[in-house]
């Protein structure tokens, strides 16, 4: 199962305390996964669609919960092996279909003609507790969130730009989020990419268990990534020292072929003697090797002397 999926399942659990919140809910399902049907007579039918066996059992619970109505579930039309079977909730006149598009802020009047409105109505999103109802209707309506294995993208579908920034605009009314839209093929898509971002939104809509799996994976990624930083920097050190190591022997051997050994100091000609001997031992071990013992800076400055007189001889 996909974290996506695993998401919507822990979400479809959830059942709102408040009248308000259920409303709010609601309202965010219907007006992402669902479709206005003209039924005669002027009236209409609401046709919600869903892939998700759990939500759609979910919402016909939560919508007889508030409005007291049966909500009628079957198989959707188009199906397919990958995408596997989709699920129509709907609900006729004869179950007050106009009540619910009315309450829910979908169909409004104006001049004394109803109209189908296009975007969120701000009297469902009032106080944060709705917000967060609304964005989980939303969600399990038309929302994807990918493994955070993979990479890191919470997605919500719409039809139109109007109701993309009002998703965008209740989504950036939580903290630390900064939600983006962009234009699909066929509509919208308000998303989110930083991985924090996407975690707190799964967070803010409900999903705990999800929640503290994101975490975790972002955290043991953060570690891998650390990790490899680290020993990348380990090999380019090695690299480094290893060359610089091969760069003062042959300077010293030059200094041998040329003059000889005794041409240095006594202590140059202890640094020397020890670097040939040690050649694969860094400069602070090598330092600590003197009589006396040299900081590493210092152990540095000698070979640094005698790498200078090799390029004089």
């Amino acid at each position: 199962m996909s974290f996506s999926s695993e998401t919507k399942n822990e979400l479809a659990r959830i059942m709102p305390e408040k009248k308000c919140c259920m409303l709010a809910e609601i309202a965010g399902f219907i007006r992402f996964a669902g479709s206005i049907h003209l039924a005669g007579g002027g009236k209409f039918r609401i046709v919600m669609t869903t892939s998700n066996p759990a939500v759609a059992r979910h919402y016909k619970t939560l919508i007889k919960t508030y409005f007291s109505v049966d909500t009628t579930v079957g198989m959707g039309q188009e199906s397919s092996p990958k995408k596997g079977h989709s699920y129509m909730l709907s609900i006729g006149p004869e179950n007050l279909s106009e009540q619910i598009l009315r309450e829910t802020g979908i169909l409004m009047v104006k001049e004394g003609m109803n109209f189908i409105s296009d975007g969120i109505y701000d009297g469902l999103v009032r106080t944060k507790c709705c917000r967060k109802s609304y964005l989980r209707g939303a969600f399990l309506g038309s929302g994807t969130v990918n493994n955070p294995e993979k990479e890191y993208h919470f997605e919500i579908s719409t039809g139109t730009e109007t109701l993309a920034k009002d998703m965008r605009k209740l989504l950036n009314s939580f903290a630390d989020i900064n939600a983006k839209i962009v234009n699909r093929k066929k509509g919208y898509g308000v998303y989110l990419k930083a991985g924090e971002q996407v975690r707190d939104a799964i967070g803010i809509m409900g999903a705990s268990s999800q929640f503290f799996k994101f975490d975790e994976i972002m955290m043991m990624k953060g570690l891998r990534s650390q990790t490899y930083r680290l020993n990348n920097i380990d090999n380019a050190n090695i690299d480094k020292s290893i060359k610089a190591a091969e760069k003062q022997i042959l300077s010293i051997r030059r200094i041998i072929e040329e003059r000889g050994l005794d041409f240095l100091s006594a202590k140059l000609r202890e640094a020397a003697e020890l670097r040939l001997e040690n050649p694969d031992v860094g400069i602070e071990e090598l330092g600590k090797m003197m009589t006396p013992p040299l900081s590493k800076s210092g152990m540095n400055n000698r070979l640094r002397r005698i790498e200078e007189i090799a390029k004089e001889l």
